[in-house]
C-alpha cells in the first residue's frame, strides 16, 4: 500500500486531499496542529498525528516514528499554511516573519525531517504553492511573497532531490472552496485600525481577503486533480487546478506591466490619492 503524508488536515484543501488519497488505496497520514482536529482524523479511519510543522522537536518525533516502522515514505504534501492579509507597511516585519515560518520555512523542515523515509522509497515531494506567486496583488503582499518563495524553492529542491531519485511538485491552486478566505479575513481585520494610513481603504482589504472564494473550485475536485497528477507515471513539476489558476498567470505573463497595475489599483480601491 503506497503511504501519504499530509500537513494541515483539519479542514479544506489538506483535509479533501486525504480524503482522496484514504478512497485511493492510500495510507494516509493525516497531521494537524490541534488536539480536537487529530481525533476527529483518527475517528475517520486516518492515521492521524498531531504535528506543529514549526516545531522541531515534533518533526524529529514524526520522523522517528517513520523511520522505526520502517516502509519509507511515497508521497509528502506540503499543504499546511495560511495567508496574511492586510498592508505590508501595518503587518510590518514580525507579520512576514510568521507569514513565512508557516509557507515558506516549513516547508524545508518537514521535507528535510522526511527525507530518509522519501529517499527510501524513491518519493514525490508535493509543495502547495498558489497563483498569488505568480501574480502578486495589494494587501496580500507578504503571502504574495511567501508563494513566490515556495515556487523558487521547489525549482532549487527539485535539482537538488534529483540525484537520489526523489521528485519535486509544485501545485499552484486558483481559487478553491476553504476557510482561507475566513482566516484571511481575521487576519486582516486585526490590522484594519483607525490609525493606519489605510484605513480609508478598509473594504479594498477586505475585499482582497475574500478574492481568494471567488467563483472557487470544491475543494474535492482540487484534491482529485492532485491526485490524478500524482499517480502519473511522470509527475508534472507544475500542475495548475482550481478557477484562475490559469487564466491569472497569463495575466501576468500577457498583460503590459502599466495595464496590470491600473487594473489591480481599480480593483481594489487603490485608484485614488490620500
Amino acid at each position: 500500500m503506497p503511504s501519504v503524508l499530509i500537513t494541515g488536515c483539519s479542514s479544506g484543501i489538506g483535509l479533501a486531499l486525504a480524503e482522496a488519497f484514504k478512497n485511493a488505496g492510500f495510507e494516509v497520514w493525516a497531521t494537524a496542529r490541534k488536539a480536537e482536529d487529530v481525533q476527529r482524523l483518527a475517528a475517520n479511519g486516518f492515521n492521524a498525528r498531531q504535528l506543529d510543522v514549526n516545531d522541531p522537536a515534533a518533526l524529529s518525533q514524526l520522523a522517528s516514528e517513520l523511520e522505526q516502522r520502517g516502509q519509507g515514505l511515497d508521497v509528502l504534501i506540503n499543504n499546511a499554511g495560511y495567508g496574511a492579509m492586510g498592508p505590508l507597511l501595518d503587518g510590518g516585519v514580525e507579520a512576514m516573519r510568521r507569514q513565512f515560518e508557516t509557507n515558506v520555512f516549513a516547508v524545508v523542515g518537514v521535507t528535510r525531517a522526511l527525507f530518509p523515509a522519501l529517499r527510501q522509497n524513491k518519493g514525490l515531494v508535493v509543495n502547495i504553492g498558489s497563483v498569488s506567486g505568480v501574480l502578486v496583488t495589494p494587501f496580500a503582499g507578504a503571502y504574495c511573497a511567501s508563494k513566490a518563495a515556495v515556487h523558487a524553492l521547489s525549482e532549487a529542491l527539485r535539482l537538488e532531490v534529483a540525484p537520489f531519485g526523489v521528485r519535486v511538485m509544485e501545485v499552484q491552486p486558483g481559487a478553491i472552496a476553504s476557510q482561507f478566505a475566513s482566516n484571511a479575513g481575521r487576519e486582516a481585520e486585526q490590522l484594519i485600525e483607525e490609525h493606519s494610513p489605510w484605513w480609508p481603504l478598509r473594504e479594498g482589504i477586505r475585499a482582497r481577503a475574500r478574492a481568494s472564494q471567488d467563483k472557487p473550485t470544491p475543494a474535492a475536485d482540487f484534491a482529485r486533480g492532485v491526485l490524478k497528477a500524482v499517480q502519473q507515471p511522470e509527475p508534472a513539476a507544475l500542475v495548475r487546478l482550481g478557477n484562475g489558476s490559469r487564466a491569472l498567470p497569463l495575466l501576468q505573463a500577457w498583460l503590459p506591466q502599466g495595464l496590470l497595475q491600473r487594473v489591480l489599483k481599480k480593483r481594489f480601491g487603490l485608484d485614488r490619492a490620500l
